[in-house]
């Protein structure tokens, strides 16, 4: 298991612990730390502290696959939710032979509509960040402007603001995504597979930090 670097994150914690040292939430101590003021902790409070982040980073797959739920009573006007949309997404990619972090991107790319409507697509990008290539994260922010290729012009606005970004090294990854995976996904007749088949890939793809800030 790899590595993770507490120390590296906002909270302050000053060891190093593997995945494999994550205690289930149930099985957590009751006391907390002592201090009020973050400068005065020691290790004892950190050890603590870090044992509570190793069991919130264990549940991080189980609380995206339950917000992406919440998918399903954003209103979209399309003949589809955006729950299902998603599933196609996934679906499709999956059965193209996609690895699994491409399927699991695929399958959140829209979980920003939840609560970040404006600027869903940097949610999903930012959320997946540390577990992802860049070539995928860029494609996760981008993906609205490559997606507009394909009805901007019906609200009289500009379709090729995707050109901007022609020779980006990444411009292919995200016109292909748009074009194979996202702009074909709101079909109410196609057999998408079911959340439950792309949790385990879910938990594989956060279960795995290759990065961080």
């Amino acid at each position: 298991m790899p590595v993770v670097d507490r120390a590296s994150q906002s909270r302050g914690p000053v060891r190093e612990y593997t995945e494999s040292t994550a205690i289930p939430m149930n099985e957590l101590p009751e006391q907390k730390a002592d201090f009020r003021r973050m400068g005065d902790g020691t290790p004892g409070d950190w050890d603590l502290i870090c044992a509570y982040d190793d069991a919130s980073a264990a549940g991080l797959a189980d609380r995206v696959l339950a917000h992406l739920r919440l998918l399903k009573e954003i209103p979209c006007g399309h003949q589809v939710d955006q729950f299902e949309h998603s599933l196609q997404a996934a679906t499709r990619a999956h059965r193209d032979g996609r690895d699994e972090a491409y399927v699991v991107c695929a399958l959140l790319h829209d979980i920003g509509d939840v609560l970040s409507p404006h600027n869903h697509a940097e949610f999903a990008a930012t959320l997946l960040k540390p577990f992802i290539g860049e070539g995928l994260r860029w494609m996760l922010e981008k993906h609205p402007i490559f997606q507009g290729y394909y009805y901007l012009h019906t609200l009289g606005r500009d379709r090729y603001r995707r050109e901007q970004y022609r020779g980006h090294e990444y411009f292919e990854l995200a016109a292909e995504f748009c074009e194979r995976y996202d702009q074909c996904s709101f079909d109410p007749d196609y057999e998408s597979l079911p959340l439950e088949f792309f949790a385990p890939m879910v938990r594989r793809v956060l279960s795995k930090p290759i990065q961080r800030d």
